[in-house]
C-alpha cells in the first residue's frame, strides 16, 4: 500500500492482515499455506500450486503485476477482498485466473475442491447466508508478531448496518453479521493480551449483542478500544457498560461539522447537533476519541479546514484521522461522480483518501488537498496538541504517546522500531496506554 503523506511504516505495520490469517485457518488442516504480506516483506516468486491476492482498490494495479509475475510460471492466481466483492466488474478477468466474491468461508472451500480436480472456475460466489457461528478466526499462532506494531486485534462483527453514500456498504449485499459471543471470549483468551484492538467496521451494529458481549468482557479485566459509530450515546447503558469493560477509547467518524454535507452523503445516523454532547458524555466517562473527518463533500468550502479545526481544538478531541472524500467503485458516491462527469483521476492507486481523484463542487482540487495537508500538521503542531490535552489527567500519558511520538515524532518512533522491533515499541505502548 502506498503512504499517505503524514503517515510513517508504522502504519503499514500497524497490524497483520487477519483476512489472510483466516484463509490459513480454513485450509491449514488439509494444507500447507504461506502468507507473504508485501508491506512488511519481499514476495518470495517461487511456484506454488496457487497464489491468492486480497486487494482494496489502491493496490489493485499492484495485484495485477504480481499477478503476471507468478501466471508466467504457470501458477494459477486468485483474487479477492474488499473491493472485488463490491466492484468486481472493475476487476479485469484476463489478469487473474479465478475472481473469488464474498466471505472466505463461502468461497475457498470450494477453490480447493476445484483446484484439486484440475476444474478451477472464473468466478465464485458465496452464495449462501452466513451466519457468526460459520466465521472462522484467523490463525494468530502463524503470525509474526516482531514485524507488527500490534497482533492482539480481533473482529467481533462484520459489516456495518448503514448505508453511507462514500463507504463500500452503500450497495450490493454487505450483511452485519456478528460472531458468536463464546467464539469471540475464547479468541481473546488465546491471544492472551490485556489490551485488545476491536477492529470492527461498527462495534455497535447490533446494541443488544453488543451489550452482552460487553458483559463479558467484565470478568477478563481486558482494556480495549473499538470504532462505533456517533448514536452511541442514545443508546441506553451502553456507555456504561463500555467503561466498566474496560473501553480506552472510540474511533467514531463525525465526517463534517456542516450538517448540509453530512445530509448530503446520507449518513442518517449523525446529527450535528447531538456532536457536543456526545464528545461530552463520552469523556465524561474517561475515554479518549479518535475523530474522523471527510473533506471534499459537496457542501464544503475552503472556509471548513480552519472552522473544523477550531471546533476539534476547542471540544479537546484527543487524535483525528482524516480524508479526502474518494469515489470508490461499487458506491454510490462513485455513480453519482461518474454521471456528472466529475472523475479527474482514473489511476486506482490514488484512490485512497489522500488524492483528490474528482473535481469538488465548492472549491478546487487543489485547495482541497492542501487544506488536506494543512490541518493536520496545524492539528499535530506543538501549540495545538498542548491545547487539545485532556482535562483528565490520567490520560496525558496515553495521549501525548500517540499525539508526539506517533504524529508529530513518528519518524524517529518508528526509527526505533527498526531497531528494537514493532513488536516490543506496541508492547511498550500498550502498557503505558494502560495508564489510562
Amino acid at each position: 500500500m502506498g503512504m499517505r503523506p503524514m503517515d510513517t511504516e508504522i502504519k503499514i505495520r500497524m497490524s497483520p492482515p487477519l483476512g489472510l490469517y483466516t484463509i490459513v485457518s480454513i485450509l491449514r488442516n488439509d494444507h500447507k499455506v504461506v502468507v507473504q504480506n508485501e508491506n512488511v516483506e519481499e514476495i518470495e516468486y517461487d511456484t506454488p500450486d496457487l497464489v491468492g491476492i486480497t486487494v482494496s482498490l489502491d493496490v489493485l494495479p499492484a495485484a495485477i503485476a504480481i499477478s503476471a509475475r507468478f501466471r508466467s510460471r504457470n501458477v494459477p492466481v486468485v483474487v479477492g477482498g474488499v473491493h472485488v466483492t463490491t466492484a468486481y466488474n472493475t476487476i479485469p478477468q484476463e489478469a487473474f485466473d479465478a475472481i473469488c466474491i464474498g466471505p472466505a468461508e463461502g468461497t475457498w472451500p470450494d477453490i480447493m475442491s476445484d483446484l484439486a480436480k484440475g476444474a478451477l472456475k472464473s468466478v465464485y460466489r458465496c452464495t449462501n447466508s452466513l451466519s457468526g457461528k460459520d466465521i472462522v478466526p484467523p490463525a494468530y499462532d502463524l503470525i509474526p508478531k516482531d514485524k507488527y506494531l500490534y497482533s492482539n486485534i480481533i473482529h467481533t462483527s462484520r459489516g456495518c448496518p448503514f448505508k453511507c453514500d462514500f463507504c463500500y456498504n452503500s450497495y450490493g449485499d454487505h450483511r452485519y453479521v456478528h460472531r458468536e459471543i463464546d467464539d469471540v471470549i475464547a479468541e481473546i483468551k488465546a491471544i492472551g493480551r490485556k489490551h485488545i484492538m476491536i477492529i470492527d467496521d461498527n462495534f455497535i451494529g447490533n446494541p443488544r449483542w453488543t451489550m452482552e458481549l460487553l458483559r463479558a468482557f467484565i470478568p477478563l479485566k481486558i482494556k480495549w478500544n473499538a470504532a462505533v459509530s456517533i448514536n452511541v450515546v442514545n443508546i441506553p447503558g451502553m456507555l456504561d457498560l463500555m467503561k466498566e469493560s474496560g473501553c480506552q477509547g472510540l474511533f467514531v467518524g463525525f465526517e463534517s461539522i456542516n450538517p448540509s454535507s453530512i445530509g448530503g452523503v446520507h449518513k442518517v445516523q449523525n446529527d450535528r447537533a447531538m456532536y457536543e454532547y456526545a464528545i461530552e458524555e463520552i469523556h465524561k466517562r474517561g475515554f479518549m476519541i479518535n475523530a474522523s473527518f471527510v473533506f471534499g463533500l459537496d457542501e464544503d468550502t475552503p472556509e471548513v479546514f480552519q472552522k473544523t479545526l477550531n471546533w476539534i481544538v476547542e471540544q479537546k478531541i484527543e487524535t483525528i484521522t482524516s480524508h479526502i472524500l474518494t469515489p470508490y467503485p461499487g458506491t454510490k458516491l462513485y455513480d453519482e461522480f461518474v454521471k456528472e462527469n466529475r472523475l479527474i483521476d482514473h489511476d486506482f492507486s490514488k484512490y485512497n483518501t489522500a488524492h483528490v481523484v474528482f473535481q469538488p463542487k465548492n472549491m478546487s482540487a487543489e485547495q482541497l488537498y492542501e487544506g488536506y495537508i494543512w490541518i493536520y500538521k496545524e492539528l499535530y503542531s506543538l501549540k495545538n496538541i498542548f491545547k487539545r490535552l485532556p482535562k483528565a489527567k490520567k490520560q496525558w500519558i496515553p495521549y501525548l504517546t500517540f499525539n508526539l511520538l506517533y504524529r508529530k515524532y513518528g519518524k524517529w518512533t518508528d526509527r526505533m522500531c527498526k531497531r528494537f522491533s514493532y513488536e516490543r515499541i506496541g508492547w511498550l505502548a500498550e502498557k503505558v496506554s494502560r495508564y489510562l
